[in-house]
């Protein structure tokens, strides 16, 4: 199978976290360290080490679907990929920046002028500041979803960043159910670690990770010829 080549129609989405679960349930907590490292130090300069961190996390994560030995030094080999890595996190984080940008300077604005509008001039203002910032989140939220496969293609297939952006919006496109059900039952996830008094979301992150790596899988195979298939989930049940 080419580097780019991917399946149609094959993410079942509570499946994915279903196989999600069983796969890190044996080694939850080594995996939970690793995202968690991961996170904390591409969050010490979002932009430029977010993304090798990224690349990091789904090697381990692409090791443990696969059946090999997790090795907690692996997160750290996503700087073999850092330039890809870095210009992906661009992508992926400018139109986040764009969106402060226009959250913030509106609000400056409002401040400043606030007391010298009349009510019919706030409320116009204040319509179109929130218009904008919808219209941004509605693309926001577009971009993310369509890059959703982009580190995995990163640390699976070593594409560039672009070709990965453009594999991946194609490979969405075409599992465009699929991937919408993926965000979906993440959200209820997200909702559940937030009802866990906020602390449970990190406890929630390894496994949204997981399902994507999951989904990411059934949509590219392992180009591996002598690769099988990981069992179903009730093998590892018991472990």
């Amino acid at each position: 199978m080419a580097a780019t080549e991917f399946r149609t129609g094959v993410i079942d989405a509570v499946q994915c976290y279903k196989e999600a679960w069983e796969m890190i349930k044996p080694q939850y907590w080594l995996i939970f360290a690793i995202v968690l490292v991961g996170m904390l130090v591409g969050g010490i300069v979002p932009l430029i080490l977010i993304g090798p961190m990224m690349v990091g996390i789904y090697f381990c994560l692409f090791d443990l679907y696969d059946r090999k030995p997790v090795d907690f030094g692996r997160l750290f080999k996503g700087f073999d990929m850092f330039l890809p890595s870095f210009l992906l996190s661009l992508v992926i984080m400018l139109p986040v920046l764009l969106m402060v940008v226009m959250i913030y300077v509106p609000m400056i604005g409002f401040a400043v002028a606030g007391q010298r509008m009349d009510e019919s001039e706030l409320i116009a203002f204040l319509a179109v500041t929130v218009g904008i910032e919808l219209v941004f989140a509605v693309i926001m939220v577009c971009i993310h979803t369509l890059v959703i496969f982009s580190f995995p293609l990163i640390a699976d297939r070593r594409l560039g960043a672009w070709q990965a952006v453009v594999t991946s919006a194609r490979a969405v496109k075409a599992n465009m159910k699929g991937v919408i059900g993926l965000f979906l039952v993440g959200f209820v996830v997200v909702l559940v670690g937030y009802m866990m008094l906020c602390v449970g979301l990190y406890l929630v992150l390894p496994l949204i990770l997981a399902a994507n790596a999951v989904a990411y899988r059934k949509v590219f195979p392992a180009m591996n010829p002598g690769y099988s298939a990981p069992p179903p989930p009730n093998v590892y049940q018991g472990i």
